[in-house]
């Protein structure tokens, strides 16, 4: 009896299916100054500050979702205006946009800023 044997690939050919996730951040500048919020402890990227944002719903438009992620974040009641397409906070402050550069932003956020 003759084994034959056939050579495999040595990497994987399988397609693994990637979940996208729809997020939306909201910069909002006033007197100079710009809107970011500190992640809490214990939550995803604790100490790291971000624009306020978070997950698009299904069937929400991209200013819906910010609207309703500042209401539930901060309690505020706010009407999203431009939408630039390129996510638990401790804390918020409003900055300087020269200051930004210097902050632990989160890394999603760090091109962001790019664009105020």
């Amino acid at each position: 009896m003759e084994i034959v044997r056939e050579a495999f690939p040595k990497r994987s050919t399988v397609l693994k299916l990637i979940k996208v996730k729809v997020v939306a951040a909201a910069i909002i500048i006033r007197n100079g100054r710009v809107l970011i919020c500190r992640r809490a402890p214990g939550e995803k990227l604790a100490g790291f500050w971000e624009f306020p944002g978070g997950k698009v719903e299904p069937g929400e438009s991209l200013q819906e979702c910010l609207e309703r992620e500042l209401r539930e974040e901060l309690d505020v009641e706010v009407r999203a205006g431009e939408i630039i397409r390129l996510t638990v906070h401790d804390d918020y402050a409003w900055v300087a946009s020269d200051v930004l550069p210097d902050l632990r932003l989160a890394p999603a956020d760090v091109l962001l800023y790019e664009h105020i």
